[in-house]
Parts: structure tokens; C-alpha cells; sequence
């Protein structure tokens, strides 16, 4: 077998402007430049990897293109004396499976200011387990602490909580010892989401107010939020006084129907989750605080397992929004 051609999911725009996918030989010598080499050995699926694994531009602008924006596995070749082969290795964020080739192929090659090298006391499908999504839950908790948010203050809302960084959201805060409020769509997933700790499961219309109030009832000490538009709005205006509300995506719509006013009645604060571009510094405190203080048991009942010949239905379920959890891809 050459030593050069390795297995990647690929995805092609065709002449009448659709997407086709299909997993096919590449050759490394096609990998774009970096000095980092890696045999991948695990990649994890996220929503982007959905968009852009269906042709969304604003995610990949050219095709073909192998998505995966989350790779673990060994070095096997670096430029960068940072990093020797064999060491072994993870890589979130930043522009893979973007714009550049991504984890759904068995080898990247990367910048080595992208590269973390692999905390102790995770293994390399641990890592995955939790990829952006987890990595993004851990940034939002670890803001609302930094915010001064205790548990003494009360609930915290936590919405799209059976997706990938809702579920590990609700997972963390609960054995951190905060009272959660799971808001899903997914009536069907109660015991899922009480099974990772959640106190109280909502329908997500009880977080969806769309009368144009300015301000709503308090309840919420703090919420996490993964839909943007009027559920964000929402929390705003629901949240109590100097609470906080951490926004990690936008999956309904990246609008905020809001006036000012939970800002400066209510001194609530909306913190920003930018998991892509985080220093590396913060990177490696979050990654370190994964393999150790917030890795808790129950985490690893958040996935499920499929290898690249497998994962054209798991793209299709999280596009879809009936993904549960987190899918973790087999590049071995």
C-alpha cells in the first residue's frame, strides 16, 4: 500500500451546483501546508461539520473539501520542535475543516500554533468525546464563574440541551452543583437529560417568548444558549439582576430581537464564545480542566461511535437537529 494515500470523506459540488459525498483515496501531498503533520486517529461531528459537509459557504468556500473540525491522534512528521512523531496530539478550531482539510480524513496537516498536545488523563477518544462541542460548553461555564455566577444565585437555563454542547453543558454545570433547566424540543429525551443531571426539562416555547416585551419575569441566574434569535432574546430579558448569559451558536438565527434595557435596568451581561480563536493560554487550561476536575463519569454515555463509512446518516440527523449528544468518527 502507498504510504501516501490515506482514506478521507470528501465532499464535491456537482455541475448543477449540489453536493455529493462520498469517502475516497487522497494523497498527503494534496494536504495544504503547516508544520505539523498528524495520523489521525479520531474526529468527532459538530453542526458546522454538517454545513459544510452540504456546500454552506458560509463555512467552506471552495470544493472539493474534507470537513471535520475537531481531529485527534500522533504526530507523524514536524518541522516545529515543539512537537516530535509519536507524540500524541488534538486539534479544535481555529480554520480546520473549514477551509482547511479537515478530521474526516486520516491525516492533517496543521499550523503548530493550532496543535494541543493531549492532556493527561485523557485518551485520544476521550478528546473527542468532547471536541468543539464539549471545549465550547467547558468556555461557556468556565465565563459565567469568571462572571461570579454561584449556584446559591439559582437556576441556569440551558438551551438545545441534547445537542453536542447543550448535553455536556447541562453535564457540567449539574456536578458543578448548579440547579439545571434542560429547554429542549425533544420530549422524548427527558431521560436523557435527567440522566445527566438536569433538575427540570422545558419545552423550548417556554424560552421562545415572542410578544416584543422588553423585559420579562426574572428567573434565570444565568443561562447558556445555543440558538440565538428570540430564545437568546429571551433569556436576556428573563435573567436576573447581574446575571449572565454565555451565546455559543445561532442555530435558529444569528439575529437578537432586543432593546437595551436588560443591559442597563438589569445589568445583565451577554458573554460571547468564540471556541475557534481562543487564546492558546485559556485553550490548554480548559483542555487540562476536561481531563481532570470536570471529567465526570457520566460524560462518556454522551456518544456514540461510527467510522467514515457510517457517517453520512449522522450528517443527515444533525442537519436535521435529531442529533443527541455527541457522534465520535473512527479514523483508525
Amino acid at each position: 500500500m502507498n504510504e501516501n494515500i490515506f482514506k478521507a470523506l470528501v465532499v464535491s459540488e456537482n455541475d448543477d451546483q449540489t453536493f455529493t459525498r462520498k469517502v475516497a483515496d487522497r494523497f498527503l501531498e494534496d494536504l495544504p501546508e503547516g508544520e505539523v503533520l498528524i495520523r489521525v486517529h479520531y474526529s468527532s461531528l459538530n453542526y458546522k461539520d454538517g454545513l459544510s459537509s452540504i456546500g454552506n459557504r458560509g463555512v467552506t468556500r471552495n470544493y472539493p473539501h474534507t470537513p471535520g473540525i475537531d481531529a485527534s491522534g500522533e504526530v507523524a512528521e514536524s518541522s516545529d520542535s515543539k512537537f516530535m512523531p509519536g507524540d500524541r496530539v488534538l486539534v479544535t478550531g481555529y480554520d480546520l475543516g473549514m477551509n482547511t482539510s479537515g478530521g474526516f480524513g486520516q491525516y492533517i496537516r496543521v499550523p503548530a500554533d493550532w496543535v494541543v498536545p493531549l492532556p493527561e488523563g485523557l485518551s485520544l477518544k476521550e478528546s473527542m468525546i468532547f471536541g468543539t462541542a464539549g471545549f465550547t460548553a467547558a468556555l461557556s461555564v468556565n465565563a459565567l464563574q469568571n462572571h461570579g455566577i454561584t449556584p446559591e444565585q439559582g437556576e441556569i437555563v440551558v438551551t438545545g440541551s441534547t445537542g453536542g454542547v447543550g448535553s455536556i453543558s447541562v453535564l457540567l454545570l449539574s456536578n458543578l452543583g448548579y440547579d439545571v433547566v434542560a429547554s429542549t424540543g425533544k420530549s422524548s429525551e427527558t431521560d436523557f437529560l435527567k440522566g445527566l443531571g438536569a433538575k427540570e426539562i422545558i419545552a423550548r416555547d417556554v424560552v421562545n417568548d415572542e410578544s416584543k416585551k422588553p423585559l420579562l419575569k426574572q428567573r434565570w441566574a444565568a443561562g447558556i444558549d445555543t440558538v440565538g434569535d428570540t430564545t437568546l432574546a429571551t433569556l436576556l430579558k428573563s435573567t436576573k439582576q447581574r446575571g449572565a448569559v454565555a451565546t455559543t451558536g445561532n442555530v435558529a438565527s444569528a439575529n437578537l430581537p432586543i432593546t437595551v434595557y436588560p443591559f442597563i435596568l438589569r445589568g445583565v451581561s451577554l458573554l460571547g464564545i468564540d471556541s475557534g480563536q481562543t487564546p492558546m493560554n485559556l485553550r490548554c487550561q480548559i483542555w487540562n480542566k476536561l481531563a481532570s476536575e470536570w471529567k465526570f463519569p457520566q460524560f462518556k454515555k454522551l456518544s456514540t461511535d461510527c467510522d467514515l463509512d457510517n457517517l453520512e446518516p449522522e450528517i443527515e440527523k444533525i442537519i436535521a437537529g435529531h442529533q443527541r449528544g455527541r457522534v465520535v468518527v473512527n479514523l483508525q
